[in-house]
């Protein structure tokens, strides 16, 4: 093989893919309840997204970072419209590790405090600050702490006059644990970090557009968020993701001489694509869509809970699934994924968290989910 693995690889004979099926080279379809690495909310191959991608294709593609084109205004405006950050700014990028840490390197030059909040297991990028989560500079917040004593006297700990930006991640899902904070948890800190004049940053790479049953995870806080970071489901797999930033915010940076660019900033191709994805998820009602199919998975899992001793929790928020297993020596979630893939399946799985994790497309078939249901019950029993 001559890609570099810098993960575990079990199949290398895909060929083509439709909704959320994947077939290989010797025809057999497989189901994809990952819907890639969570990336293609609309399924694979969507044929709305495809003839856009053709027809920005033969327009322009890319354009300096000088130079904008009316297709990435036309983007930027529904982006703000959905995060609800009206009249704001929005940047265009390449990837959902690029977002966040462009959002928090903003946060914390606008804020001029030493340093930044979020909450443990939130994974929020590949890479710089976001990435590293330097203890010299982040404070991690252990919320499941918090459930066993009051907040008041948990955050009390917490030095919020040196904490300029609280960055959430609304579900712990990057991570794969697939855990939601207590909403009183997180609108204390919200208020404590709105009280000391903080920069509030939500980290929707994973839990965004339409994956919670919500356009945005932060919505089931009731939020109002200065920066929004989004990337994954924007792009239905193409490599895009954005930035959206309060005004009033974005133009005390631009008084203050910020300066970023990179190659791939506010491409024409790339918000063409992100504009088209916002604009079929609404007509065609797909958040509601993939709420009620979310129900209807999550019931299925938790009757799996109650059933199976082996199961330890079931837990989901619109197409967001986890299923943890107790630890045993018959069966771990290693063994579960490799038998569901035997049988036709692909789903996540975190050894660390002793979870099976699902991220289907909100335009997965219900007969998908419950023969999926079917098997595991197999499995698990």
């Amino acid at each position: 093989m001559h890609i570099l693995k810098c993960h575990e690889i079990v199949k290398t004979d895909f060929e083509r893919a439709e909704n959320c099926y994947v077939y290989d080279s010797q025809g057999r379809r497989h189901v994809d309840f990952e819907s890639g690495i969570w990336c293609t909310i609309l399924g694979h191959n969507h044929p709305r997204i495809n003839k856009v991608i053709e027809s920005q294709i033969q327009k322009v593609a890319h354009l300096g970072t000088r130079y904008l084109s009316g297709i990435t205004e036309e983007a930027a405006v529904e982006v703000l419209r959905i995060t609800g950050i009206n009249n704001g700014k929005c940047v265009f990028l390449s990837s959902g590790s690029e977002a966040v840490e462009f959002g928090l390197q903003i946060a914390r030059r606008v804020s001029g405090k030493p340093l930044w909040l979020t909450l443990t297991r939130s994974y929020l990028g590949a890479y710089g600050s976001a990435g590293r989560k330097d203890t010299t500079e982040a404070w991690l917040l252990d919320w499941e702490k918090v459930l066993d004593q009051s907040i008041e006297e948990f955050l009390f700990q917490i030095p919020f006059e040196q904490i300029g930006v609280f960055v959430f991640e609304p579900g712990g899902s990057g991570s794969g644990f697939v855990k939601f904070p207590p909403r009183e948890v997180v609108q204390a800190i919200y208020d404590k970090i709105r009280q000391a004049g903080g920069v509030v940053v939500i980290n929707e790479v994973t839990t965004g557009i339409g994956r919670t049953g919500k356009w945005f995870g932060f919505q089931h806080y009731d939020l109002d968020p200065d920066i929004v970071a989004m990337g994954k489901g924007l792009g239905n797999g193409y490599p895009v993701s954005a930035v959206a930033i309060r005004r009033e915010l974005a133009e005390e940076l631009e008084s203050m001489g910020f300066y970023y660019a990179q190659s791939h900033q506010n491409d024409p191709l790339g918000a063409a694509v992100a504009r088209e994805v916002i604009i079929t998820i609404q007509e065609e009602n797909w958040i509601d869509r993939g709420r009620e199919k979310g129900e209807y998975f999550l019931a299925g899992l938790k009757q799996l809970e109650s059933d199976c001793e082996l199961v330890k929790e079931a837990r989901g928020r619109g197409m967001l699934l986890g299923l943890e297993i107790w630890p045993c020596e018959q069966r771990n979630v290693q063994d579960i994924y490799r038998l569901l893939l035997d049988r036709g399946f692909l789903v996540g799985y975190y050894s660390a968290g002793n979870v099976l994790r699902f991220d289907p497309a909100l335009t997965i078939e219900r007969q998908d989910i419950a023969r999926l249901l079917e098997i595991l019950r197999e499995i698990l029993s």
